[in-house]
């Protein structure tokens, strides 16, 4: 059996109040699929679609490679949107998910705010 011991932090999901563990050389989309939610879109997982926008709202990230700008835009990123899967964490991180990736977040959180 495989035991994974890189050191990970919490990512937190705004919206739904979860919260799981992503090692430092993981893409949050990595992560975020541990969570087992069903329906998580994983697209091209390459930057390219832009199925996997998010929200950093707290903490620190660092890019694993390029985003097609016709998904996040400059000023985007700069107010702190960015694709979950060419992104991994630096600190523990806070963040809320965007665009079509809400779909699957929403099931079963009823109570959510609309964003």
């Amino acid at each position: 059996m495989f035991f994974d011991t890189r050191p990970k932090v919490a990512i937190h999901v705004v919206q739904t109040d979860e919260t799981f563990s992503c090692a430092h050389d993981e893409s949050l989309l990595q992560g975020m699929l541990r969570l087992g939610r069903k329906g998580i879109p994983v697209g091209c997982i390459n930057g390219g679609c832009g199925v996997c926008k998010v929200h950093i709202v707290e903490g620190q990230i660092k890019s694993l490679g390029p985003v097609s700008r016709a998904h996040v835009t400059a000023e985007e990123e700069a107010a702190g949107f960015t694709l979950a899967c060419r992104v991994a964490p630096v600190t523990a991180v806070r963040l809320e998910v965007s665009g079509k990736f809400e779909k699957p977040f929403r099931k079963g959180f009823a109570g959510m705010a609309n964003t």
